[in-house]
């Protein structure tokens, strides 16, 4: 099983964006400064406007922004914005339902992955991208730039 490409690479450019806040950035400079593919980052930051995460501005300097205080961002939303399956997953279209000892297998990792993946979902909602930042030495333009406007 391999770790969620999609949510690390939301995360990163969630950072940078609310390090380069309140510039809006382009995809092909967020993918420069990443190192992603600029079409997949683009798809990832679809989906992050529509939840609500990023806002998209159109026009010579347009880009993508930050839409919300990275204090208040939490993993579990990200996670939920841009994937489209659990973290674990057991694929039960394959399974033999007539065999007894197989279902009784399939059942028991289903109900265990359930469980683990509550666990990842309770754990994310307390990172935040300001906590992701702080630990990397980042700093957040956004919260700074919010405060000034007060």
């Amino acid at each position: 099983m391999a770790a969620s490409t999609k949510l690390a690479t939301s995360v990163k450019a969630l950072c940078h964006l609310a390090e380069t806040y309140p510039h809006p950035q382009s995809s092909q400079a967020i993918s420069r400064v990443l190192g992603v593919n600029a079409s997949k980052l683009r798809q990832l930051l679809s989906l992050l406007s529509r939840g609500g995460i990023v806002v998209s501005t159109m026009g010579k300097a347009g880009g993508f922004l930050l839409n919300k205080d990275p204090r208040a961002l939490h993993l579990q939303e990200i996670y939920c914005a841009v994937e489209d399956r659990k973290a674990f997953f057991l694929d039960t279209g394959s399974r033999d339902d007539n065999n007894e000892r197989s279902a009784a297998f399939n059942h028991y990792f289903l109900d265990l992955y359930d469980g683990i993946q509550l666990d990842i979902e309770d754990r994310m909602r307390t990172i935040s991208i300001a906590s992701v930042m702080s630990r990397l030495g980042l700093v957040s333009a956004y919260s700074n730039s919010k405060q000034q406007a007060f």
